[in-house]
């Protein structure tokens, strides 16, 4: 290390107390945090990309500052489910640190794992008064069965009102309207659900039977319209 003349000239002054780093919340305890591998959480953080035309959830499972899980989930851009792809490879297995200073392929996803970031060594996470915190594992849980992403995609016009596209429940198949063409319900096939029947070898139009369900007063409906349709 090299000191100017000005600072080697100087005499020393005694450090009084000690400041330690405020402590944070981490899976159960409260830490002093003064290395990377002093940080643990599970948390969840959304990304985008420069020009906002399509965005990231990630969800990080650190412990001892290494992360162990990774679930990364894209929407709005085809090229980002390739990228997703290829950071899913690369983010397992790296500190946070390594993690923040890698080239994750896309934008909304390196955004992503900068927010991630700053929520973790603040100690902000889902687990940071679980003891323990949550097991390897905890991000796939979140996709519920079927293992899909819950995605919500809804299209209006002024001109002809709304269209419900694809639920939480799964991909909708019919909107039920009343006599005064209001929505009050939907038809849904769930795609993850049928996919396991087919696995589990029933015929298509068997799986697709058995993974389609509805909400709301359907029964009641006056008709049922095809949303990409009609």
């Amino acid at each position: 290390m090299i000191y100017t003349k000005e600072v080697e000239n100087m005499c020393p002054v005694a450090k009084g107390a000690k400041h330690e780093p405020a402590p944070i919340p981490e899976e159960g305890k409260w830490v002093h945090a003064k290395e990377i591998k002093d940080i643990s959480g599970f948390t969840h953080g959304i990304g985008w990309c420069a020009p906002q035309q399509g965005a990231c959830k990630l969800s990080l499972n650190v412990k001892d500052g290494v992360i162990v899980e990774a679930l990364i989930e894209t929407i709005g851009c085809s090229g980002m489910t390739h990228s997703a792809a290829m950071a899913a490879e690369i983010l397992q297995g790296k500190t946070i640190l390594e993690a923040l200073n890698t080239d994750l392929v896309c934008d909304a996803i390196n955004t992503a794992m900068r927010e991630l970031f700053l929520q973790i060594v603040y100690g902000r996470t889902q687990s940071a008064f679980s003891d323990d915190g949550l097991a390897v594992g905890a991000g796939l849980e979140d996709l519920g069965k079927g293992l899909r992403s819950q995605v919500g995609t809804m299209y209006a016009t002024k001109e002809k009102g709304v269209r419900y596209l694809e639920m939480a429940e799964g991909y909708v198949t019919g909107i039920a309207l009343d006599k005064d063409d209001e929505v009050i319900g939907y038809q849904f096939v769930s795609l993850g659900k049928m996919t396991d029947f087919i696995k589990k070898g029933d015929d298509p139009n068997t799986a697709w039977e058995k993974a389609k369900g509805q909400y709301g007063r359907v029964d009641d409906a006056a008709k049922i319209i095809d949303p990409r349709v009609e």
